[in-house]
């Protein structure tokens, strides 16, 4: 990831719209903003996953995720889970595992990609 072309900005997460996006079971509400130039843009996402929460896909794509409150699961595709509690995070790279999030309780994530 390079960070290019970004004027200093500040974002007040309350004013983004929601986009909601459904798991096999429960919901994920996102809301996004994307920083940089067209071809390296790096998008910012606020996310809630509702209690209950199974993403309905494996994801390849690379994040930089913290976990601000409640706590998840990734099961990654050779079968670890790896848990995501609040003041955790994980880095995975494009690629490099593909990963598949889940929530008991639900969580509130801040999200790099």
């Amino acid at each position: 990831m390079k960070m290019s072309d970004i004027p200093f900005v500040t974002t007040d997460w309350s004013t983004i719209p929601v986009e909601v996006h459904a798991g096999d079971s429960g919901e994920a509400t996102w809301r996004v903003q994307h920083f940089g130039p067209e071809g390296n843009r790096i998008r910012v996402r606020m996310v809630e996953y509702s209690p209950g929460y199974v993403a309905d896909h494996w994801c390849s794509k690379g994040h930089i995720i913290l976990c601000l409150a409640g706590e998840m699961e990734t099961r990654l595709e050779d079968g670890r889970v790896m848990p995501l509690k609040a003041g955790m995070s994980y880095q995975v790279a494009d690629g490099a595992e593909a990963h598949r999030s889940s929530t008991a309780t639900g969580a509130t994530l801040f999200i790099v990609d």
